[in-house]
């Protein structure tokens, strides 16, 4: 059986360990175009959040000095193995290694064995700046910059992000990429508002940032992510949650903006990718 190892990248808040326990128990149901095939290991991190799930609450946000290692193995419909490592870690560990600009010995090594990378981000929480990337120069003439802070823009932090990841995985000079394949996953879709297609969303928000992935790897992916359906309160019980079971709920767009409901097709796509 051949070790896939695929690079979850996401800041805190932007979903992670939800999509994570709505994965596994989709692998484990089996109805979709990925089913666990073997005994999974280290489910420790996972646990918690299925259980706050099954009781209609949303998981608790992970410590920030987590990191473990879960390893799945997988199969598809056509007989194609694969075992993946799925990392679950505080948020706040991404978001300080862009700040300075340093990457821990863990993330280094996992960098180099990820022959893929998906990239979380959710659009509603991240910095809109104005720039001349999203207002002209002639509007911006004249305006006062006094007593105003200076920050990096999100887009250009997610940018120096994923420029760091691949100097740090050594990868081989020459553009566009083809290794690591990198999938975007924008997550908390329900909460967006937006009728068109991710990548489409993505453009419209982050248009430095597609531009980048678009100019830098061969075929990148963008998606769309719900992995609850609907917000949860970590306090106030869901009662049709729990009545009707959490794998009834979420669902992914995909490129095309068409919905499914099943989440297994964002790991789907990157794993045929590494065929």
């Amino acid at each position: 059986m051949s070790r896939d190892s695929i690079l979850l990248l996401g800041e805190s808040g932007v979903g992670k360990t939800h999509f994570g326990a709505q994965l596994l128990r989709r692998l484990m149901k089996g109805d979709g175009h990925l089913r666990m095939s073997g005994q999974a290991t280290n489910l420790e991190p996972f646990e918690a959040a299925l259980e706050s799930l099954n009781e209609g609450k949303a998981a608790g946000h992970t410590a920030t000095s987590t990191y473990v290692d879960s390893i799945w193995p997988v199969a598809d419909a056509a007989g194609h193995h694969a075992e993946l490592v799925w990392p679950d870690y505080g948020g706040e560990q991404v978001k300080s290694m862009i700040s300075s600009r340093r990457v821990p010995n863990a993330w280094r090594a996992r960098v180099r064995e990820s022959p893929a990378w998906l990239l979380l981000i959710r659009l509603q929480q991240t910095r809109f700046g104005e720039d001349i990337f999203s207002r002209p120069l002639v509007e911006l003439r004249g305006m006062s910059i006094e007593n105003r802070e200076l920050q990096i823009s999100d887009q250009a932090r997610l940018i120096e992000l994923l420029q760091m990841l691949v100097f740090v995985g050594g990868v081989a000079a020459g553009n566009p990429l083809d290794r690591p394949r990198l999938g975007i996953l924008l997550t908390c879709w329900d909460e967006l508002g937006f009728d068109g297609t991710p990548a489409a969303a993505l453009e419209g928000r982050l248009p430095m940032l597609a531009a980048f992935v678009r100019s830098n790897w061969c075929t990148p992916s963008v998606m769309g992510l719900s992995a609850l359906g609907r917000p949860l309160s970590p306090h106030d019980r869901d009662n049709d949650y729990v009545s009707r079971g959490p794998e009834h709920f979420g669902y992914v767009v995909k490129p095309d903006g068409s919905r499914s409901s099943d989440l297994t097709l964002p790991i789907q796509l990157l794993l045929d990718g590494l065929r």
